[in-house]
């Protein structure tokens, strides 16, 4: 079962008045144009924000507003929010990144993104993905940061692949981004110990583990935000 998208429910309202509409008059337009039986009571719930609209009202209040979807939801986050967000039906995301429907449609219900290199970086494209949103609609974040902590603090270039399978990011850059991250990391640590004076060890510890908390922000830093 679906839970709804991240309505917005001020842009709804902005957009219903901005067509001069009242309440009734999408409530008519959801059942006239899409067989939808929907109350102006519950129109004006949906712009309290009290609440949510379900996926298929959501893309019938878009057509009787004129809009896109994405228009009436919030900052999107998972991949079922950024295909609604692009207005995109699930086969047609499918198709176009090279997935059968039933494929795709699971990885978007479990959140559980197990596509290949290519049909990831097919799946950023459509979607105007960053490479942040990717991450986080891919549900990929916790084993992002461990193989970047384990890159930096090892051989980064074992790493090189395995990242490349998580991310739709080139081979050559992310091997220029893993170098510098490596670099940055084994320059603190020694700048630690040797201005650490007495507690040389306890010092370079934490401002490794400090390093390594913010590893996946440095990460974006590096690399850029476009997928």
């Amino acid at each position: 079962m679906h839970s709804s998208p991240p309505f917005n429910a001020p842009a709804a309202r902005r957009l219903r008045a901005a067509l001069g509409m009242a309440p009734g008059h999408v409530a008519y337009g959801l059942r006239a144009q899409y067989g939808l039986v929907v109350a102006p009571e519950t129109v004006m719930a949906w712009e309290r924000g009290e609440i949510s609209p379900s996926s298929a009202e959501l893309t019938a209040l878009a057509g009787v507003l004129w809009c896109a979807p994405g228009e009436l939801l919030a900052e999107p986050v998972t991949l079922r929010e950024h295909r609604m967000a692009r207005g995109l039906a699930a086969d047609e995301l499918a198709r176009r990144i090279g997935l059968e429907t039933s494929s795709y449609q699971k990885m978007e219900d479990t959140g559980r993104w197990k596509g290949n290199e290519r049909q990831s970086a097919a799946l950023a494209t459509v979607l105007g993905l960053t490479l942040a949103q990717f991450v986080t609609a891919t549900g990929k974040h916790e084993e992002l940061a461990e193989l970047l902590r384990s890159a930096v603090t090892t051989r980064w270039q074992a790493y090189v692949k395995p990242l490349g399978k998580l991310l739709p990011i080139p081979k050559q850059h992310l091997e220029r981004v893993l170098e510098q991250l490596h670099g940055d990391y084994q320059s603190r640590m020694v700048a630690t110990l040797s201005w650490g004076g007495g507690q040389g060890e306890a010092a370079s510890g934490d401002a490794g583990r400090e390093f390594l908390t913010g590893i996946v922000d440095r990460f974006w830093q590096l690399a850029g935000g476009a997928a």
